[in-house]
């Protein structure tokens, strides 16, 4: 039969065969010679095990490595690398669940898995969630664009205050950021082809990452500028020694922060589709790879970020370096490299919902240039209005992050794996299905448990600024 590729970019093709076969009732295709090893005949992948790397690092790196030095001051270093250790390890096997049910049934798009276990109204919600999570997560990219880049156009003139010209207005510095490097970037056919600015990207969170490793050991503490201390207030003992392990109120938070920043899954398969030579067991590794380079990239700057300002930590690192001295050279380039960073994700994080959408309004239709035009320049519109004309979404945010990212990270790979994995192959009893089984449980207990943390602070009352993905 003639394959014919329907592509946003990063994804699963139909086959056009006679009967009008639609995509999610395509059978699995074995090798002549009767192994196992996955073939999926619907695309042939050309992107490098480095380059595949390289975006699903650039996936899971998001705004949150700015809240991680904070979250150890809520927890102590122990227990935030018990924490961030646990995390890290759960996002491995559920990327194993979502490649061993993709194996079974040779499809490599989440919506689609989602079809094969709950018929449409799987299809639907897995396409929800998907769009819901990357959409809240281009708008805090886009806000930090909003709020920081400012800050460095500012500290480039000398300046101490802002003014009211155009090019101080973040509002405005958006939208063009937006027109003149994330449309032309989210326009690419293929996902693997942002490998290169997915390296770009990553190297510049190395740049964050060497700069508050220097900075550990360039800043005095106590500092002045906290709590307002005179040259001859007492300073507490304990206010430069670090805590192993610590609780308060914002420790309930931690886990919330390091999920979220680990949340990559909807970009798993589309990178799998992409992938030269495609397996299970190549594709694991490179999700294996990039958990274990963000794990080490995120312990590295939670605890010298800590070290430095120790329980003065403010939840955005940056803001915190701002207070010791707004106009420094080295925290100045930071900035920007974040800013490049984070600006440079968001075509990648674009991918899987256009994908979600084109499986939702567009089902089985061929790669068409307008369609993928159109809904990038429509969800850059959408996202580029919420930015602007919502003053602060966290609680938006937070509502979204408290759903999407356990149903993502935990309940969907889960409930997939129990529904299409046949059970004369693995019986319901069998081990694999009960260990999927508690771990689709433990994301509805992480999702009730963040639920209720939020819940709580709204009738309090208080506005927390927590990290996010």
């Amino acid at each position: 039969m003639e394959l014919q590729k329907l592509s946003n970019g990063n994804h699963h093709h139909d086959a056009a065969v006679e009967g009008g076969i639609p995509p999610e009732k395509e059978k699995f295709l074995q090798h002549s010679d009767g192994s196992k090893r996955p073939q999926f005949t619907d695309f042939e992948g050309k992107t490098s095990f480095g380059m595949s790397v390289f975006n699903l690092s650039n996936a899971i790196m998001g705004s949150g490595i700015l809240g991680l030095s904070y979250a150890m001051s809520n927890t102590g270093i122990v227990l935030f690398l018990i924490l961030l250790t646990c995390i890290a390890c759960l996002s491995c096997y559920s990327i194993h669940l979502l490649l061993r049910s993709a194996g079974v049934v040779g499809i490599r798009a989440y919506e689609q898995l989602g079809f094969r276990a709950f018929g449409h109204a799987g299809k639907i919600l897995a396409a929800v969630i998907i769009t819901l999570h990357n959409i809240g997560a281009m708008s805090s990219y886009l806000f930090i664009v909003k709020y920081e880049l400012p800050l460095v156009i500012q500290a480039f003139l000398g300046q101490t205050s802002s003014t009211d010209d155009w090019f101080m207005n973040g509002n405005y510095l958006i939208i063009i950021v937006t027109v003149c490097i994330i449309l032309p970037l989210a326009l690419m056919k293929h996902l693997g082809y942002l490998g290169y600015t997915s390296g770009f990207s990553l190297s510049c969170m190395v740049f964050f990452l060497s700069a508050v490793i220097y900075k550990r050991f360039n800043i005095a503490c106590p500092l002045e500028v906290f709590g307002n201390y005179s040259v001859n207030a007492a300073v507490p003992e304990d206010t430069c020694t670090a805590k192993f392990f610590t609780y308060n109120q914002e420790t309930a938070y931690t886990i919330p922060i390091l999920a979220f920043a680990f949340v990559c899954h909807p970009e798993v398969l589309p990178i799998y589709t992409e992938l030269s030579n495609p397996t299970k067991r190549r594709m694991q590794n490179i999700g294996n790879v990039s958990i274990l380079g963000m794990f080490i990239m995120y312990f590295f700057t939670a605890i010298f970020g800590y070290l430095t300002f120790y329980e003065n930590t403010e939840a955005e690192l940056l803001h915190t370096y701002s207070k010791v001295d707004l106009l420094d050279t080295l925290i100045l380039c930071v900035r920007l490299a974040v800013l490049v960073a984070v600006t440079l994700t968001v075509p990648v994080v674009l991918f899987p919902i256009r994908r979600a959408l084109l499986q939702l309004l567009f089902p089985g239709k061929p790669f068409h240039w307008l369609r993928h035009i159109a809904i990038a320049v429509c969800l850059l519109f959408a996202v580029n209005l919420l930015v602007i004309l919502v003053p602060n979404i966290r609680d938006i945010f937070g509502i979204t992050g408290a759903t999407t990212a356990p149903s993502l990270i935990f309940i969907l790979p889960g409930l997939f794996y129990i529904r299409i994995i046949p059970t004369d192959q693995e019986p319901m009893n069998s081990r694999p299905k009960i260990q999927a089984a508690c771990f689709t449980a433990l994301g509805f207990i992480f999702m009730t448990m963040s639920l209720t943390f939020i819940g709580l602070d709204w009738m309090s009352g208080e506005k927390r600024s927590h990290g996010g993905h």
